[in-house]
């Protein structure tokens, strides 16, 4: 089942400006940018964060699930996604956490005419 948009836009409301949050559909979910780095999945209408050591540390008793069948482990966010200024540090940490994106290689394959 795919994802809202609706619901998407709230949980992206809820974060504040300064996390850069963006947003991207891919294959009916939506991953979640802050600063260029995909941090968070929404999939089937719940949010997952990429888990990080300090993203643990911050949530203490956090609950662990894969987003969609076949996926590593993210860390479920259920009752705080309302909490505005919570999930807005959670986002924050995890995005200090990751490391930047790998820059894209230019494809080798070009056709010549």
């Amino acid at each position: 089942m795919a994802s809202d948009l609706d619901f998407v836009e709230f949980v992206t409301d809820q974060i504040a400006d300064d996390c850069g949050i963006s947003y991207r559909k891919m294959f009916g979910e939506y991953a979640l940018y802050s600063k260029g780095k995909v941090v968070a999945l929404i999939c089937d209408n719940q949010v997952f964060v990429k888990p990080t050591d300090a993203g643990k540390k911050f949530i203490g008793d956090f609950v662990e699930a894969p987003p969609y069948p076949g996926a590593r482990n993210s860390l479920l966010i259920q009752g705080q996604i309302e909490d505005a200024e919570w999930l807005s540090e959670l986002i924050r940490i995890t995005e200090k956490e990751l490391p930047p994106p790998k820059a894209k290689k230019k494809s080798k394959n070009k056709i010549k005419v």
